[in-house]
Parts: structure tokens; sequence; C-alpha cells
């Protein structure tokens, strides 16, 4: 096919493409997108001829980005949340009952993640090229795109190795259809390694950006905070503790002006600004919509709301009855620590009906709760209504999500024998807690690393950030740890959590399951296996 008729063929494609990208630029970049007339497919990114300018640097990037959006409410919150049981599908969930199988048409497919990998490879290997040829496009500019690039395609293989493990590991582009990725799985610590020397990379390059231009930039983008996210976060899985407590505390005790920082004030308008509107002070990272920019002529809406609203009619989401009993626990302490004189509907708690206090009957009657974060207004008392209203961002990464991973470094970096790093863990939680209204935790310094860990970082992070895609991999992390003591069983510990919240499937059922690793972890979709030979099946699937 000539390029004329490929310029053709797929010119209101990438029209598409750029006014659904034109919200997620830098300025000027629009400009340059509606300007557009070399047009190729999707699939394919002729080298030399693409990559004249730093604006195809930033459309092929933010492509990634787009991919990343695109995943959210197809997989992101499902492979976070339903097999932990804490936020529950309505009705019938083959991921939810552990009964996937590799012939499921969307949640076994890595494909989402491979987009945003593609795109970052794309950048990674031909911004080079845009520098060269256009005077307009510094280096500056260029090692920024490249921190970028480096974050989307370790968060992509994040997402993969924590729910595959073991999967293809390429950082070459697909630039044409001649070009195939028939390769063999690489092992969990290979991928994780790659992650790690990208984001390394993206530090040690000095370029990331503290801040853009603007606040959904900031947010929305790959900051200097969001790689030292990401970077604590994947520590962490790996058992790398004080490296993790290391790229924490690169957050939360920089002295910039421009890091994020922890909420502090236990109201109700201080606490749910982080959801609505979005983009607080404390938000590290989130994936934006806009219901005022457009997409192919469309404003950005997302389902999230209606999703999680129990008011729709096919809403999808709730939470579980086992999260039900915690939130109704918390709420009666929080009545009992107030003597019931609670009369400020300003009073914040993490409550079953959105961020504040009902009373004791209301406790007691409740057979529901709902996750208010997708789904409530901007007061206490009231919720999205309206379409204009559908656009509520996805947090990935936030400040007291950081927090408790450094908690959770410390209780573990010495498997619960040091008092003073206890006792450090145990501060931030109750941190988090008074945040809430709450007081402190049961646990203490002293407490059993069982208890340290189930009762206090597992039972702060399940509560603290439900619904927002953590249960899963926070229960599954557990699971991994060993106790060199041989005193805590991690994967009983992890088991229970699980059939503590996940009522809705069979308890005999899911303790079978879980007894086999394997079944951690999702099949290879039998699609990729057809045309990938050189794919093995996840032996639990076979």
């Amino acid at each position: 096919m000539n390029s004329k008729s490929i310029r053709t063929k797929i010119q209101a494609r990438l029209l598409q493409v750029c006014s659904i990208l034109a919200p997620l630029t830098l300025g000027g970049v629009g400009g340059g997108c509606s300007d557009y007339l070399e047009i190729y497919p999707e699939n394919v990114q002729p080298t030399d001829e693409y990559w004249g300018s730093k604006q195809d640097v930033e459309a092929t990037l933010f492509a990634g980005y787009y991919y990343l959006r695109d995943a959210v409410e197809t997989h992101l919150i499902p492979w976070g949340e339903l097999r932990a049981g804490c936020v529950s599908a309505r009705g019938s969930n083959t991921l939810q009952r552990f009964e996937i199988k590799p012939t499921e048409k969307t949640l076994s497919k890595w494909t989402p993640m491979y987009k945003i990998i593609n795109s970052a490879n794309l950048v990674l290997k031909n911004a080079g090229k845009a520098l060269d040829a256009d005077d307009t496009y510094s280096q500056e500019e260029m090692n920024s795109h490249h921190c970028e690039a480096y974050w989307l395609r370790a968060l992509a293989y994040f997402y993969i190795v924590r729910n595959w493990r073991d999967a293809p590991l390429i950082t070459e582009p697909f630039e044409t259809d001649e070009l195939t990725f028939n390769v063999p799985k690489s092992g969990e610590a290979q991928i994780i390694a790659q992650i790690k020397a990208d984001l390394k990379k993206a530090i040690n390059m000095d370029a990331a950006k503290e801040k853009f231009n603007t606040m959904w930039e900031t947010k929305g983008r790959a900051t200097k905070w969001a790689i030292y996210a990401l970077m604590a976060d994947v520590c962490l899985w790996n058992k790398d503790f004080d490296e993790a407590i290391t790229y924490a505390n690169a957050i939360l005790e920089s002295a910039s002006p421009s890091s994020p920082r922890f909420i502090t004030m236990p109201t109700h308008s201080a606490w749910f600004a982080m959801f609505n509107p979005g983009n607080s002070n404390e938000s590290i990272y989130e994936v934006q919509w806009s219901y005022s920019k457009l997409s192919n002529g469309q404003p950005q809406t997302n389902t999230l709301t209606t999703s999680f609203d129990p008011n729709q009619t096919g809403y999808r989401y709730q939470y579980s009855l086992g999260m039900l009993e915690q939130f109704r626990i918390e709420q009666q302490n929080l009545l009992e620590r107030f003597n019931y004189m609670i009369t400020d509907n300003e009073l914040y708690g993490r409550m079953m009906y959105g961020a504040y206090v009902t009373d004791q009957a209301a406790i007691e009657n409740a057979n529901n709760a709902y996750v208010w974060k997708y789904y409530g207004g901007t007061s206490y008392n009231t919720r999205r209504m309206s379409v204009q209203d559908y656009d509520c961002n996805y947090i990935i990464y936030r400040v007291a999500d950081v927090m408790l991973m450094k908690a959770e470094a410390l209780v573990m970096r010495q498997a619960g024998a040091s008092v003073a790093d206890n006792q450090a863990a145990v501060d931030i939680i109750n941190q988090i807690r008074h945040r809430t209204n709450l007081g402190d935790s049961e646990v203490d310094s002293h407490s059993s690393l069982a208890d340290l860990m189930q009762k206090g970082v597992l039972h702060e992070r399940l509560l603290e950030l439900s619904g927002e895609g953590k249960a899963w991999y926070d229960m599954l992390r557990m699971g991994r740890y060993t106790d060199p003591a041989g005193v805590c069983d991690f994967r009983q510990l992890f088991v229970n959590s699980v059939v503590q919240f996940n009522k809705g499937t069979n308890e005999s059922w899911l303790r079978s399951v879980l007894s086999d690793p394997n079944a951690w972890y999702l099949p290879v979709n039998a699609t990729e296996i057809s045309t990938n030979p050189l794919l093995e099946q996840n032996p639990y699937y076979l």
C-alpha cells in the first residue's frame, strides 16, 4: 500500500486520536495535531518520516497516557479490587470467584498494558531523531519526555508482573507490520529488574519535572514524585525494604514547595477534595478526565460514577459485607470516642455512606455500603447527579498510600523485631487514623508481626485506600512474605483475608484454589498462546 492510500484510509483515525490527545498536551501541541496531514496506521510508526518534531514525540507519549486511561474501568479497577473481595461486583464475576479461564475475553488480556509499553518504547527509541530534526526541540525537553516514557513502561510492566508474574519482556517498539514479537515469557525477577532500571534511569537523568504548567498536568503526568512513588511500590513488592523507605522518604521528607503533602485536616471538605474535584495537594498521580474538554467532539466522561452509584439501576460495584462490617466498627468507635455528641456534619470518618458520620441506628441497620469516592458530591450529603459530573479522576498514587508503604517496609525490614521501626510504623498508621477522627490503632510497637501487618498496616490500607485498586495487590504482597523466625504464616494470613472479605464465593473453594500460588496470578489469554507459540500457560490453568 502506497503512502497516499495509507493517508486516505486512516486520516480520520489520526484526527480522532489528535482530538483525544489534545487535552493531554503541552501548550501548542493541539495546534500541531490539528495541522497533521501525514497519516499512518495505528500500529505503524514509519521512523524515517514520522519523527520530525517534538510534537511527534509528544503525541506518541500522550498515546501511552490515553491507553492507561482507557484501561482504568475495564482492567485496573477489577484487577486491583475484585479478588480481594473488599469491593464486590454485583452479579456473577469469574475473576472475583477465582474461576477465570484463558478464554475470558477481557480481564485475562494484557494487551492494554503492552499498548502503553509500545508507546513508551517508541519514544525512547526515536525521540533522538526528532531532536536532530527539530531545532525547537531541546535536549532538556527530550530528557523530560524520556523520564515520562520510562515511568509509563515501568508502571505497565508492574501491573503485568502483579497480575501474571511472568510475561514477555519487550523493550523495542513495534514499528511495522512485518515485525513480530514471538518471544517467551521472562521471569518475574527479570521484569522487576527492568522496571527498577527504567525508574533509576529516570531518576538519575534528573530531568523529571516537579510540576508542569497546569495542575492537571502536574497530577496527570509523570512527575519526579510519581517516579519516586512507583519506585517505592516496586521495591516494597520486591522486598527491598530499605530502598522502599528511601524512595518513600524522597516524597515524605522533601523540602520542595512542589512536593505533594499529606492533608491533615480531619474534615469532610478537606479529605474529600481528593476525590471531588480531585487533583488535590495530596495527589501524586491520577488519571484525568474533564467534561469541559472534548475528545472526538464528545465530553471526556467515564462510568466510574454510575458504576459505583447505587441510585443507578446498572451500577456494578459496592463494598462487600466484610467491608461493611469494618466500616460499622470504625463508625461505632468514632461515635463512642465523641460520646455520641456528633453534630458537625463536617466531622469526617471513613464511613459506609461516604465521608460523614451517621447515627447509631443507621449503623446497626445498614445492609450495604457504597464507594462514595466516585459518586459523592462536593458537600457531605450530595452526590454526582448529572453527566456533567461524570468525569471523576482515578488516583493511582497519593501521599497516604506512600506513607503506608513506608510503614509496611519499616515493619518488614526487621520482620517485626525492631521496636523502633515498629513504633515508627505505628506512628504513621495513627497519623492517618487521626486524620479520620479515629483513635489509635489497636497495635503497638510490641505487637506480633502478624498483628502489625494484618491489624495494623493492611487494615489501614484496606480502609483508607478502599476502591482505589490497591486491595488485591496489598493482600497478595502480604501472602508472598516470609517470616525468618517461622512464627508468622503470611500465606495463611493472605488466604484468611481473602476469605474474610470475599463472602460471595464458597470458602472451601477459595481455600483450595489459594493453596496453589499459581492460582494467585491470571492465565495467559488463549489468543496470545495461539499467536505466540513460544508462550507457556500458567500451570494452574492447564
